[in-house]
């Protein structure tokens, strides 16, 4: 008797404590957050086995010829619309959308002329990915992506992937899975590529799609252990949206598991970043597509948006005006894009344990 009651005890632990342990497992700066919604999960999130290249959608158009412009030097002295950026290795990345780049650098203090050019083939491209071994890129404005390899000290355009959805805006290497999944942001379709261990011949393995966010720009997602959330977005189709939304869906099979509506405000929604006790989002617009409503917020709960209880952190912390954009985060250090106001199209912050905002610096 005494047992039976011991394993009903330890049940209901169990049940209790799955949540914050599932908060363990998110990526990124080894950041935890326990905001995180306490719905059941299916599945705790697993590591995937190596890929054997058997089962794919199709394989990559290898690029015969060497791209010319990799390795040559910035030549502009300003940012136009940074979209991200990141560490990959000993060097840091900087997605420059409107200037139809992405480029590179081995420190952040220099000025962005001595910056090198990692590719200029992309139209309006918003992020850069990678495994350590490839580098796979958004090509938003044509519906591509293009995957790069390092040879030597610059970077090879060496493998293609045309007709990947509708502006394909986000792009992200999660190790868990060893899988990129890159977002079709007006398609609501997710593109999961994958390669071999010994091979970087990458394969479209897999297109998921959430038929709710089928007609809808949604800028962003987030993969936290085994779930993924979705920004709130807006009609790309005219119609009208009375609640805009954020989603929270299964990883593995894309099936909605919650949904937080938003106020009006907060409707176009570009990123969503947990990380402690809150939830990071920033806005870029309202409902009715206006920039005048772009900010970053923070909330203890998703479910606390639809009520308004969420603080601004914007004209407070980063000088207000512009349009904050993507959240990241480099060896604890935290970032944030932005435009409309070339001299802060970059900001560098850390957040204490006590979730304080400090050492908030505009870096180009």
């Amino acid at each position: 008797m005494l047992r039976k009651k011991t394993k009903k005890i330890f049940k209901r632990l169990h049940l209790i404590f799955l949540p914050f342990l599932f908060a363990l497992t998110l990526t990124g700066c080894g950041y935890t957050n326990y905001a995180i919604p306490s719905q059941t999960d299916s599945t705790a999130s697993k590591q995937s086995t190596p890929y054997d290249g058997k089962k794919y959608i199709s394989e990559s158009v290898l690029n015969t010829s060497s791209e010319a412009s990799s390795g040559i030097l910035n030549p502009y002295a300003k940012l136009n619309v940074p979209t991200d950026i990141t560490k990959i290795g000993d060097l840091y990345f900087i997605v420059d959308c409107y200037h139809n780049q992405i480029i590179y650098h081995k420190n952040l203090h220099d000025p962005l002329q001595k910056w090198q050019v990692m590719t200029s083939e992309i139209k309006t491209g918003h992020t850069l990915a990678s495994d350590g071994t490839v580098y796979l890129a958004d090509d938003t404005g044509n519906n591509r992506v293009l995957v790069f390899e390092k040879k030597s000290d610059i970077f090879i355009h060496t493998q293609t992937f045309d007709k990947i959805g509708n502006k394909p805006h986000y792009i992200v290497y999660d190790k868990a899975t060893d899988t990129f999944y890159c977002w079709s942001s007006f398609s609501g379709e997710m593109y999961l590529f994958r390669h071999m261990p010994n091979s970087t011949r990458m394969y479209l393995t897999e297109i998921r799609k959430v038929d709710q966010l089928a007609n809808r720009y949604v800028r962003s997602f987030t993969i936290s252990g085994n779930r993924i959330y979705f920004v709130s977005g807006l009609p790309t189709d005219g119609s009208v949206i009375k609640t805009a939304s954020i989603l929270c869906c299964d990883l593995s099979t894309f099936q909605i598991l919650a949904e937080y509506p938003v106020p009006d405000s907060l409707a176009g929604m570009a990123s969503i970043m947990p990380i402690q006790d809150y939830f990071y989002i920033t806005v870029s617009t309202d409902l009715s597509g206006s920039q005048d409503a772009a900010t970053i917020i923070r909330t203890h709960s998703l479910t606390d948006l639809s009520a308004g209880k969420y603080t601004d952190l914007y004209q407070k912390y980063f000088v207000g005006g512009g349009t904050p954009y993507y959240l990241g985060c480099i060896d604890g250090t935290f970032y944030l894009t932005e435009h409309r106001l070339q001299d802060h199209a970059i900001w560098q912050f850390h957040i204490s344990d006590q979730n304080t905002l400090s050492d908030v610096l505009s870096l180009y």
